[in-house]
């Protein structure tokens, strides 16, 4: 088996490692100490499997290694505590991830196509970043909007409740000034009689 296939051999095998952090939506603070021991001591058990290999192979390994711990950790972060904020460091984990591994993969080249392969590994770099960033600034301008909206929809039923409010003083003061009229139909003690029921009636002092 030649280096790289031995590379290949153990990167799955810290995949299927850090694969299995972070499972669950939620957790206790006691779950989530425990998965980051568990991550710690798997990149320690990765680190050592790449004391095999030397040379580059070795700095690609460990980069492998380290790279995965790093995601694994973000990814746990992102499911004990959800947010945009904590999904937008796991996208940047695997991307600086990616560009330490691309980058110690560089070193095996030279003159101009190990430049072109650093320049290469920057580009696919900052592009998932950039993404990422937009991702994160959609995401905080979604949750400003739905609050504002939330807020605005609050402020409409309070004022709709008043508006209703001072229709109604409106359609009782309407109808009070028609009942005092109709006592204008009377006289006297009549007219006494009928004003007092109809303030009565309409709450009138």
């Amino acid at each position: 088996m030649n280096k790289f296939n031995i590379i290949n051999a153990i990167a799955i095998g810290i995949g299927l490692a850090f694969s299995g952090g972070a499972m669950a939506q939620t957790m206790s603070k006691g779950k989530y100490q425990s998965e980051r021991n568990s991550i710690a001591a798997e990149y320690k058990s990765a680190e050592g499997a790449c004391k095999s290999l030397s040379g580059n192979a070795n700095d690609i390994c460990k980069a492998e290694a380290s790279g995965k711990e790093k995601v694994a950790k973000a990814e746990l972060q992102a499911k004990y505590k959800p947010s945009a904020d904590a999904r937008h460091k796991v996208r940047v984990a695997r991307a600086d991830a990616d560009y330490s591994v691309a980058k110690e993969k560089c070193d095996d080249k030279v003159g101009n196509v190990k430049d072109v392969c650093v320049e290469k590994a920057k580009a696919a770099s900052v592009a998932e970043k950039a993404d990422a960033k937009a991702q994160l600034k959609t995401a905080n301008a979604n949750r400003k909007a739905a609050q504002t909206s939330a807020q605005a929809k609050k402020e409409a039923k309070v004022e709709g409740a008043e508006a209703r409010k001072d229709a109604r003083s409106d359609k009782r003061d309407a109808n009070y000034a028609v009942a005092k009229e109709k006592c204008d139909a009377f006289a006297g003690d009549a007219k006494t009689d009928c004003m007092n029921k109809v303030k009565a009636r309409f709450g009138k002092s």
